[in-house]
């Protein structure tokens, strides 16, 4: 079950974006907890993250007045932050906060997925307030990240980037971001490593074949399931919690 979900995950990631919707839950019903749920569905999706990252370094670049490599830094030092964040909050706790987070992380998802995009870069903003928003980004991709992609992508046009530029840097900082994240969730005992190594090999033939089915669906039909998942997603995890 888990192979086939990461096969789709990958696929989705490829196509539009929202895997993690996918992978989440289905860690769930196989019998893990929030908190591991959440650390075993980042590390297994991690692969694809680099694969993303790489394909586009060319297209990277500085943000307004920041340069790339400051926030990359940022990115690795948030995504610390909220993995650290993450490993000392009481499992309770975080499995009460699920669901707010999901919540959230839906209305992000589709509000990135069906808002009119912009023709043109934002005017930029001051280096405070892109490394400021970078760093809250980071921290909270850290955490959880549903939704962080296009968190980041709205984040870095209106800091002043070109739309192609800004996929390309968002794809480099979230690989950073969860490059950390994964480096400290490699030691925790929440981790289910059976379960991210199915997910993870089906994430990668899901991702090989995501690249050949782009040509094929409609990827605003595909924007528009996820968005069911996380509502669907979304009422369970409050019926599951405080039911």
């Amino acid at each position: 079950m888990l192979a086939a979900a990461g096969l789709y995950a990958g696929a989705q990631n490829a196509l539009a974006g929202g895997g993690s919707f996918i992978t989440f839950p289905a860690l769930l019903l196989a019998g893990l907890d929030p908190v591991g749920a959440n650390i075993t569905s980042t590390i297994a999706l991690f692969p694809s993250q680099i694969t993303s990252a790489l394909a586009g370094r060319r297209l990277v670049g500085d943000v307004g007045p920041v340069s790339f490599g400051r926030m990359f830094a940022i990115s690795i030092a948030g995504g610390v932050a909220g993995a650290l964040l993450l490993l000392y909050t009481p499992p309770d706790f975080f499995a009460r906060l699920v669901p707010w987070l999901i919540l959230f992380a839906t209305v992000v998802y589709a509000w990135g997925s069906f808002r009119r995009k912009p023709l043109h870069a934002g005017k930029g903003l001051a280096a405070p307030a892109v490394m400021t928003m970078q760093g809250g980004i980071a921290i909270y991709g850290g955490y959880f990240g549903g939704g962080i992609g296009f968190l980041m992508l709205a984040a870095l046009v209106i800091a002043g980037q070109q739309a192609r530029t800004a996929t390309a840097t968002k794809n480099a900082l979230a690989m950073a971001m969860n490059a950390s994240a994964v480096a400290i969730f490699a030691f925790s005992h929440h981790v289910n490593w059976a379960a991210a190594l199915a997910l993870g090999l089906g994430g990668i033939a899901g991702g090989l074949s995501g690249s050949w089915l782009m040509h094929v669906l409609p990827e605003r039909a595909l924007r528009g399931f996820v968005v069911a998942v996380g509502i669907v997603l979304t009422v369970w995890m409050f019926w599951r919690q405080y039911a």
